[in-house]
């Protein structure tokens, strides 16, 4: 038997050279070792003592890296120098901030290819995903450069001769960013494009699943912090698990935090952060809805059903969890959907022919086959899918794949699990309708409100869709499916995924300590609503 100490020293052991040709690569174009343990820890310098971090490559089970991720004190002297570094920041002006924006945008779309590669190696999904997250980050960065002259309060007119009022947005603070693992870069850049262009400084803690993301693109973009005089904890770097999210979370240090991840963290997120007064911005969970009506265009809407099921292996926000068809169109399309399932084949997310990747870890393939076994309990038709793939040719075999999954739940009951409980893995769910006000009933009846679709051609649902009586979802589509949301209008979801929005829109106002500022400029001092408060008679 291998004793703790003996345990220990060989998880600390070199890798071994075995590693991939193919991430050895992607790894050495982003500067990242694999034959030693990696500093995780971005404060100004790379430090990091604490618990080490396993990169593991869900398409072949491979270790890729080993991370020192944060001690508590290291979390601490982090924070103080982010708290340091925003204070230098603050007073850059915004136009300033823009132009090192900018660079960071020109430094990321540099590297591109290489920093949706390492996505796809670390995280699992397809090529072409990976590249479209690294492009969400140059598109932000595109719109906080013009954000950055942008970001004007207003004037407000006063009942007060010789007043006026502002409303004047100052730089907030330390914002601290909690990042999931599904979007292993895109969901910062978010947070940060918005953050350096408000003129706050940023921590950033990822999911500890997916380390080298993190400091691949915090190397790039403290570099260029760097080179502009700022100090590189503006946008600092804290690895780890449960244990550092909480010592950031719950540090009044951090005046804001935007988290990412399940609904179970957000809700005691959101208790700790309010419980201290600070800021806090949520994105939970999904459990997105797809509506068809009898009037759809079914050739837009059968591969845009595919793709928001079946993209990323299910592991969206957005992704296509639930699906509403009109009974007059249920057996066409489920044939043609049910063929394009049936035409997918796993593969390495890194070759350009693959559509079907892994899921992240071995736990959310056990998640899957939870969710497959409840549905068959319950009675549930399992019309493809339900089962893991056993005949993968090595590597492929060490990783986490299974079969996309459609099922018909012996009815539409929104309060039971079998619809109310979002699936992180590619299960979809179809119920039957005859009116439209039964499926946007059965669309709000669920616990979460993220993404919706509603496809027809009647603009009379479509008024019914996007007005009062329809979804109560934050993002409503028509004729768009649930997922692959642009970065020009404001992202997130109401209920239960937390009411935070990131990204364009009006999400920016999030970002900034807003006060209001009435400026007298006459030669009187009159109070407000007429108010007479004078001892003279």
């Amino acid at each position: 038997m291998i004793s703790r100490r003996a345990l220990s020293s060989l998880r600390r052991a070199p890798l071994a050279r075995g590693l991939s040709s193919r991430a050895s690569t992607i790894l050495h174009a982003l500067d990242i070792r694999s034959d030693s343990e990696l500093a995780g820890v971005y404060d100004g310098e790379w430090t990091g003592s604490g618990e080490i971090l396993e990169s593991v490559c869900p398409t072949t089970g491979e270790v890729l890296a080993r991370v020192k991720s944060a001690t508590p004190a290291e979390v601490e002297r982090a924070l103080e120098r982010s708290r340091e570094a925003y204070k230098v920041f603050r007073t850059v002006p915004a136009p300033k901030r823009g132009e090192i924006l900018r660079q960071i945008r020109e430094a990321l779309a540099a590297k591109r290819d290489d920093l949706g590669a390492l996505v796809s190696l670390e995280m699992g999904k397809i090529r072409t995903e990976g590249e479209g997250e690294l492009q969400e980050f140059v598109d932000i960065a595109d719109y906080a450069v013009g954000l950055s002259r942008m970001m004007n309060g207003r004037v407000v007119a006063s009942e007060r001769p010789g007043h006026s009022i502002l409303e004047v947005p100052n730089p907030l603070g330390v914002v601290a960013v909690l990042s999931a693992f599904n979007f292993p870069v895109a969901v910062y850049g978010w947070n940060l494009a918005l953050s350096l262009a408000a003129g706050n400084a940023t921590l950033w803690k990822p999911a500890p699943s997916t380390p080298l993301c993190s400091i691949a693109v915090t190397k790039i973009v403290t570099s260029v912090l760097e080179k502009n005089g700022v100090p590189g904890a503006v946008a600092g770097l804290v690895t780890g698990g449960k244990v550092v999210g909480e010592a950031v979370v719950g540090s009044s240090d951090v005046d804001m935090v935007s988290f990412t991840g399940s609904e179970a963290v957000g809700r005691e997120v959101g208790k700790v952060v309010q419980g201290r007064f600070g800021k806090v911005l949520l994105e939970l969970g999904g459990n997105n809805a797809a509506i068809v009506m009898p009037d759809a265009d079914l050739d837009m809407a059968i591969p845009a059903v595919f793709f928001g099921a079946v993209g990323t292996a299910g592991q969206r926000c957005t992704s296509t969890r639930r699906l509403y068809l009109h009974s007059s169109i249920v057996q066409k399309f489920l044939s043609r959907l049910e063929s394009l399932y049936q035409s997918v084949r796993p593969g390495d997310p890194l070759d350009r022919s693959t559509l079907l990747g892994p899921l992240h870890t071995r736990a959310a393939v056990g998640i899957y086959h939870d969710a497959v076994d409840h549905l068959l309990k319950t009675g549930a038709e399992i019309l493809t899918g339900g089962a893991p793939y056993t005949d993968l040719p090595a590597p492929l075999n060490g990783g986490n794949f299974v079969r996309p999954t459609i099922a018909i739940p012996q009815e539409v009951n929104v309060k039971d699990p079998v619809w109310s409980t979002e699936t992180f893995a590619p299960v979809l769910k179809v119920g039957v309708f005859d009116e439209l006000e039964q499926a946007i009933e059965w669309n709000n009846g669920v616990p979460q409100g993220l993404s919706s679709s509603l496809w027809t051609r009647d603009i009379r649902n479509v008024g019914k869709w996007i007005g009062p009586v329809g979804s109560d979802a934050g993002i409503v589509n028509v004729n768009v499916g649930t997922s692959g949301a642009e970065i020009g209008a404001a992202f997130g979801g109401n209920k239960s995924t937390g009411w935070g929005r990131e990204s364009g829109g009006d999400a920016w106002k999030q970002y900034v300590r807003w006060s209001a500022c009435t400026l007298n400029f006459s030669d009187e001092a009159p109070l407000a609503q007429g108010v007479q408060f004078s001892n003279t008679a």
